[in-house]
């Protein structure tokens, strides 16, 4: 009798010796808990539909196509180091310039002037013949040809003139990464995008799935899986002078630890894997010791990007960089929850954890009281 009275009087004391019980990491009542405590850092969010939804939208904020909107007849300015090519006709009788007429002819007939080639001063000027110094720096090529034009107004007859870019050396972005070439390359006025660069640079290196591209931008940075942008087009969002693009094969991975068939760090593609393929790839649950109540993802994120807007921790818990942990709670035993799981995208450095069933913690008690009873049990047999 003594064999079964013993841990059956342990049971009662089960809950209060788990602390000193082997375990992989915490329980799920003790994460739960942890989220009630009034001053706690931690913010506790049970994943529904509503979290689904709300964490998809707040995604959009980190696409190209959202942070880099495309700007209408958007035209590129001259600047310093610009290299500018001007002509001037001037119609007959031509009375300030002079040159050998359009048609060979020796007639009175327009007149054409080719200026040399002139790089735009430090200062945002250019030299120009009868007309000055012009401050173009910040203009449009047709904008500098009315200034010319006004310019020589009373001077030359009639003038007419045309500006062309002939050496671009300000609107441009820059390339550099996992590409065949790092490159600086000028823009033109057709609108060039984000794949145009990428080709000019010959390419990346490695298979689009594991190419990550970042895009900087007056301040903003946003980084993007490739891939993700050649299979949607609105991604592929036009380029602006100043821009640099960074290829790079990130590797991403997540951290899965506590009652699943296998316990390691996980790499994944760029496009990212949701939290029932993380969960396929690490063998699924264990029957015998998980608890499908408390699969969990830890995830230091922004604060703007936490699912809920209740969940929003104060601001006195975020880290410098405005990250606060945040731990994502989801009941497998839900067959909703198989939905649910395939919708909820896993980042960078999460961590997944799938804590003890309380059987299992009470089956190792019990395992324990088993081993030393029969040990005493042992030790008086042979004492007798």
């Amino acid at each position: 009798m003594g064999l079964i009275v013993v841990p059956l009087l342990g049971v009662q004391g089960c809950a209060t010796t788990s602390a000193w019980l082997p375990a992989s990491g915490p329980s799920a009542g003790d994460i739960t808990d942890a989220g009630k405590q009034p001053n706690s850092a931690i913010k506790v969010v049970y994943v529904d539909d509503t979290v689904i939804q709300t964490l998809a939208e707040e995604r959009k904020h980190t696409y190209f196509s959202q942070q880099f909107p495309a700007k209408l007849g958007a035209t590129y300015l001259v600047g310093p180091g610009d290299v500018l090519a001007i002509s001037l006709w001037e119609a007959p009788p031509s009375t300030l310039f002079t040159s050998a007429p359009l048609d060979g002819m020796g007639g009175a007939t327009t007149r054409m002037v080719s200026f040399p080639e002139q790089m735009v001063s430090a200062n945002g000027t250019i030299d120009i013949p009868f007309a000055g110094m012009i401050h173009v720096a910040g203009r449009s090529p047709q904008q500098i040809q009315t200034m010319i034009e006004k310019k020589l107004s009373g001077k030359a007859h009639d003038p007419q003139v045309l500006v062309r870019m002939a050496q671009n050396t300000t609107a441009t972005v820059t390339i550099v990464g996992d590409v065949g070439r790092s490159l600086q390359m000028p823009l033109t006025a057709k609108g060039d995008r984000l794949l145009d660069a990428l080709a000019a640079a010959g390419g990346v290196r490695q298979s689009v799935g594991k190419e990550t591209i970042q895009l900087a931008r007056d301040g903003h940075v946003v980084s993007m899986p490739l891939k993700h942008v050649i299979q949607d087009p609105s991604q592929n969002v036009p380029l602006a002078p100043g821009d640099v693009i960074t290829v790079t094969p990130k590797p991403l991975s997540l951290i899965v630890l506590g009652a699943t068939v296998k316990n390691e760090e996980m790499y994944f593609e760029s496009q990212g894997i949701s939290l029932a393929q993380a969960l396929g790839r690490a063998g699924g649950l264990q029957d015998a010791r998980a608890d499908a109540r408390g699969v969990f993802v830890f995830r230091m994120a922004d604060e703007t990007d936490l699912g809920t807007t209740a969940a929003k921790p104060e601001s006195k818990s975020a880290t410098k960089d405005g990250k606060v942990p945040v731990v994502y709670v989801l009941d497998m035993r839900n067959p909703g929850s198989l939905l649910l799981a395939q919708g909820f995208k896993m980042h960078d450095n999460d961590v997944l954890y799938v804590s003890n069933a309380p059987a299992a913690e009470l089956q190792k008690f019990l395992n324990i009281v088993t081993s030393s009873v029969y040990s005493i049990t042992s030790l008086k047999a042979i004492g007798n």
